[in-house]
């Protein structure tokens, strides 16, 4: 999984927190109505980024690891998340492949960072890892971009603001296993200066019910795709929607 620059950080704690933002409180519902959640079990948050979701965790009450790949992205999660001394810990590791304790009552992961993993025999065992961390009766929920979402990709979109110019190109013709976004960014620094940054960022498409037979075989007793607004409830054509959530129970 990429591991991100520490411009291309700044620019995400400056820039794109809204999806964070929009998904949180919908997890936090979730998760209040398992016995997981009312038993307080504590929190993992895969690619956690600059820790916008682990902070709303935080804010009512869960403890929280963070994991991401970027040291530059864990140093912002622990500045947004600096006044949870001790309910909160971010760790330097790869969603690939990762241990913990069996401790977790629920695991996460947001905005498809899983997509962003190389291959199925990466996610096979990410899925693997997580299954390991999550305690019997505990959960994952995770959403990944859809073939058919990704097909709006081709497009180019211009980000500006006073700090921020990020021009952000993306291409998938729709027959491939792989979209790609090539990101130009400039970033205002504190003497005036513009700072250049370039990153391109890897989608691979996987199949739905390939993802949930996956979870199935690797330590989990349950999974479905769902929509946000409604993770209890199943999707019947998941490929259908450009974005879906997949929730799985251990």
């Amino acid at each position: 999984m990429p591991g991100y620059s520490r411009a291309f950080a700044q620019a995400y704690q400056l820039r794109w927190g809204g999806f964070a933002r929009q998904v949180t409180p919908r997890l936090l519902d979730f998760y209040a109505q398992t016995s997981a959640g009312q038993q307080r079990l504590p929190v993992l948050d895969l690619c956690c980024g600059t820790g916008l979701v682990a902070q709303g965790f935080l804010e009512h009450g869960y403890s929280v690891t963070g994991l991401d790949l970027s040291p530059h992205m864990l140093a912002y999660a622990r500045q947004n998340c600096a006044d949870f001394t001790g309910q909160a810990q971010f760790v330097l590791a790869d969603a690939a492949e990762f241990a913990f304790a069996p401790h977790f009552g629920l695991a996460l992961s947001t905005y498809d960072a899983l997509n962003h993993l190389p291959d199925q025999r990466a996610l096979q065992s990410c899925l693997r890892s997580a299954a390991a961390a999550v305690v019997p009766g505990g959960w994952f929920i995770f959403d990944l971009n859809t073939r058919l979402g990704l097909r709006r990709w081709n497009l180019t979109s211009v980000d500006d603001s006073d700090e921020t110019l990020v021009i952000s190109r993306s291409s998938f013709d729709g027959t491939g296993e792989r979209a790609l976004v090539n990101i130009t960014g400039f970033l205002r620094q504190p003497d005036g200066r513009w700072e250049r940054f370039d990153e391109s960022v890897t989608n691979t498409i996987f199949n739905i019910q390939t993802v949930l037979w996956l979870l199935l075989n690797q330590g989990w007793a349950s999974a479905q795709a769902a929509r946000l607004a409604d993770l209890p409830t199943p999707l019947a054509e998941p490929e259908q929607e450009g974005r879906v959530f997949v929730v799985a129970q251990r």
